[in-house]
């Protein structure tokens, strides 16, 4: 029975509980106002708990990428300018993947969508709004910004303020994060199934679904192949703690949301430097999106053969990847964040219309889950790579005396 008290344990009985109590409901078998009664409350909890993460994560952001510059020294500014270049090449190579996957196997496909018919799940009982304290985006400019100018400046006492601050960020997340997840997966879940967006949306799209996670694998296995043999380490010793974090990252479809768990992942790596984790996988869980530039080139090439009869050419198809992977690196890491943050280059560089834009979104979100799921495990081998960068170049470990 212990195994059921860890955390992927927890994390796949949610998504079970989830699904089956939402496929209940949507038969209609209890009295309808007993069923809406029901659905107001998992739909109420999913709202309340889904703030109540989204507020703690500028917390985490800046509660560990802040005070790992400031331990980084010296080297703080050079460590964030590899990160970014790994961020970039990584979802770029991704993309230029995905869009040779799509000219060579698209074509060959018969794809028609269906995308109506879905419930409407009723309206949360009450509201209770809890506003973060800045956006994701803002607590990383400024961790990157006050650990910089903390380090420059030799300020000791912010230093040590940020330190402390992480140990109070780390307590919050051990006692209030991790307990809740499992919760919030399954009332996801639940209102998933309950719409019909598992039992309607999927089938129409699954051929394109499951093409898009061999990629994603495809593409695991590049990255993590590519750190083991730059850092001289066994990335399987990083890869094998990572699947609380891939369960976590389907059922929050957001890669800030499932940072702690990541973090939690990280630490359990002998290979990985604990510096490096602190300073990388927070980090990395907003700039670094490959699954999620991988799932949306290959689904902008579906969508455009569907509504349009043709794919883009491949020039354009070029310079969509590489602005994809800018807009990638200033996207949340939060549910469709992506794909959000790249309807210009979806309407600009492509020239999608109303329709292509709505179809574009609606089967994103049935990937979506699975994209976060590879941006969040590539964080490891990122990490890794980070870690050979450091010991390659003589930067010395800042140990923390604590782990999660």
């Amino acid at each position: 029975m212990k195994i059921l008290k860890s955390l992927p344990a927890k994390l796949v009985l949610g998504v079970i509980i989830g699904m089956a109590v939402g496929l209940f409901l949507a038969e209609d078998l209890l009295p309808a106002s007993i069923n809406t009664g029901i659905l107001q409350v998992i739909v109420t909890a999913k709202y309340i708990l889904n703030q109540l993460i989204n507020f703690c994560v500028p917390l985490i952001i800046i509660g560990f990428i802040a005070p790992s510059i400031t331990k980084l020294g010296s080297n703080a500014s050079r460590m964030l300018g590899v990160a970014l270049i790994l961020a970039y090449v990584s979802s770029l190579c991704a993309a230029l993947m995905s869009t040779g996957a799509g000219f060579t196997i698209i074509p060959h496909l018969n794809i028609a969508s269906a995308v109506d018919g879905l419930r409407d799940t009723p309206e949360a009982v009450f509201k209770l709004d809890i506003p973060q304290i800045m956006s994701v985006m803002s607590a990383l400019v400024i961790s990157v910004m006050v650990g910089l100018a903390a380090t420059v400046s030799n300020a000791k006492v912010i230093s040590q303020a940020l330190d402390e601050f992480q140990r109070i960020v780390l307590l919050i997340v051990t006692c209030v994060i991790i307990p809740i997840l499992p919760v919030f997966i399954s009332t996801t879940f639940c209102t998933l199934a309950y719409e019909g967006t598992i039992t309607k949306q999927l089938p129409v799209f699954l051929i394109v679904v499951i093409i898009v996670m061999i990629g994603h694998y495809i593409w695991l296995g590049v990255l993590y192949g590519l750190a083991g043999a730059y850092s001289g380490k066994n990335p399987w010793d990083v890869l094998r703690n990572y699947g609380p974090a891939y369960i976590t990252a389907v059922g929050t479809m957001s890669s800030a949301a499932t940072l702690a768990v990541a973090l939690r992942c990280a630490k359990k790596s002998k290979v990985l430097r604990h510096d490096m984790i602190d300073f990388g996988i927070p980090l990395f869980a907003n700039i670094h999106l490959c699954g999620s530039v991988l799932t949306e080139v290959f689904f902008v090439m579906v969508v455009s053969k569907i509504l349009y009869g043709s794919l883009p050419s491949f020039g354009t198809m070029v310079l969509f990847c590489a602005l994809l992977g800018i807009f990638a690196i200033g996207a949340p890491g939060v549910p469709g964040g992506t794909v959000m943050a790249s309807l210009g280059l979806i309407t600009g560089v492509l020239r999608f219309d109303d329709a292509g834009t709505a179809l574009m979104l609606t089967i994103f979100a049935l990937q979506d889950s699975f994209g976060t799921a590879c941006n969040v495990t590539g964080d490891g081998a990122l990490t890794l790579m980070l870690t050979g960068y450091a010991e390659k170049h003589n930067i010395q470990e800042q140990h923390i005396d604590f782990s999660l």
